[in-house]
């Protein structure tokens, strides 16, 4: 079972696809730079086994901004898992790339106490179906609320004006779910990947482009309170008792 842990001032961020190759980890990444230039200091929780997360961050020039890793794909017996998973207390965002493949039970663990989901898709028909499960089993499953404004997309690895494009747009705008960004397939996400860095750290005349998405994203991600308190908002509506009697003197009014 996977444990996370849970602040109300904490923005858990969880970057999920149950497809490997999507572009989670360069996503993960991206965003924990782009919090660790802004201070304090963001986390980042890897529980790919593959540990690409850890890798870039070893590979992070000792210069830049610091990000608290957090190998969770490794079990200890010397530790209990609680104490494994640990955030500082300092950090007010923590970004989770989660593993390819994920029982029903742990989706609906990690993703609980989430103030943020994002699913990165790529413009392949096999990607597509797989988004579409993984979308399905959120609603369904993990019974992630539309109401709660926490979910969103994003395009990822796109070329425009190719068919595939056009294809993955029109799925995306029928879920009825925000995309927030449509990434391109560029190198400079290989690059920044291989050197460690975020996409902000590397020259800006080079990457202007690609930057202008990643800050959609984070300007998205940092709404989540504001979603949040919404969210909470429209169900204290809904819980409002339904007066027979209000309903009968409107209508009394409106014929006189």
């Amino acid at each position: 079972m996977l444990n996370t842990p849970t602040r109300d001032n904490l923005n858990k961020i969880v970057i999920l696809n149950p497809k490997g190759g999507c572009g989670k980890s360069t996503l993960a990444t991206n965003i924990a730079a782009c919090y660790a230039r802004r201070g304090p200091q963001p986390a980042i929780m890897d529980y790919d086994p593959q540990g690409s997360t850890m890798s870039w961050l070893k590979r992070r020039p000792d210069h830049l901004p610091s990000i608290h890793g957090i190998a969770a794909y490794k079990k200890s017996m010397q530790a209990t898992r609680s104490w494994q998973l640990r955030v500082p207390e300092d950090t007010l965002n923590l970004v989770v790339d989660s593993p390819a493949s994920i029982s029903h039970d742990d989706l609906r663990e990690l993703t609980r106490d989430s103030s943020s989901i994002l699913v990165p898709v790529l413009p392949s028909s096999m990607d597509i179906d797989a988004a579409s499960r993984c979308i399905a089993d959120l609603l369904l499953v993990a019974k992630v609320n539309r109401n709660e404004g926490k979910l969103a997309v994003i395009a990822n690895r796109t070329r425009k004006n190719t068919k595939s494009f056009n294809r993955l747009m029109r799925f995306l705008d029928s879920l009825g779910i925000p995309i927030v960004a449509v990434l391109r397939d560029s190198q400079n996400f290989v690059h920044a990947a291989e050197g460690g860095l975020g996409l902000h750290e590397m020259q800006p005349s080079r990457v202007r482009q690609d930057v202008e998405q990643i800050d959609r994203i984070v300007t998205w991600l940092d709404g989540w309170e504001a979603r949040r308190k919404r969210a909470l908002q429209i169900t204290a509506m809904r819980k409002q008792p339904f007066s027979r009697v209000t309903v009968l003197r409107k209508s009394q009014a409106s014929s006189v």
